[in-house]
């Protein structure tokens, strides 16, 4: 039995202690918003959050989250429901064009947001310099980046 907390609920599941956490996210909870993209966290479709750390799920053994907090894509959003920053940013920048990495560099880059309230174009290089995009919207990926920012300053 692995005990697990995603996006604030607690679930007790009978799998492997070896299982990715991908595959019990999806397969298990049935939440598909975080992506199979290489299964070597190369490129980053498959990040979610970790006691509020960025963690590629394709290579996390399930058993080493056991006890911890885990954020999908799906959790992302206040217990409102109100989308987060992030969302909102990439909604107002139109980021997506095939869509398939950005729940992957939106948990990034709200992973980003919450240690480095207003990061610099290299700052946001670098923390997702590992999430591949594959159809190239990384202009508009840092401008929304930036977008979220300003907001969440603007807030406080």
């Amino acid at each position: 039995m692995i005990r697990l907390n995603v996006n604030r609920k607690d679930h007790v599941l009978e799998v492997n202690p070896d299982t990715p956490l991908l595959w019990v996210l999806r397969e298990d909870l049935g939440l598909t918003g975080t992506k199979y993209g290489c299964g070597i966290a190369f490129c980053g479709a498959c990040t979610v959050h970790v006691d509020g750390h960025a963690a590629r799920s394709c290579v996390t053994p399930v058993s080493s989250v056991e006890g911890k907090k885990i954020v999908t894509i799906e959790g992302l959003q206040g217990m409102a429901g109100a989308l987060h920053a992030v969302q909102l940013a990439w909604i107002d920048e139109d980021v997506v064009q095939c869509g398939y990495c950005q729940p992957g560099q939106i948990m990034a880059a709200a992973a980003l947001l919450a240690t480095r309230p207003r990061p610099t174009d290299g700052e946001i290089d670098a923390a997702l310099s590992g999430n591949v995009c594959r159809c190239g919207t990384y202009q508009r990926i840092r401008a929304a980046v930036h977008r979220a920012a300003a907001a969440a300053e603007k807030k406080s």
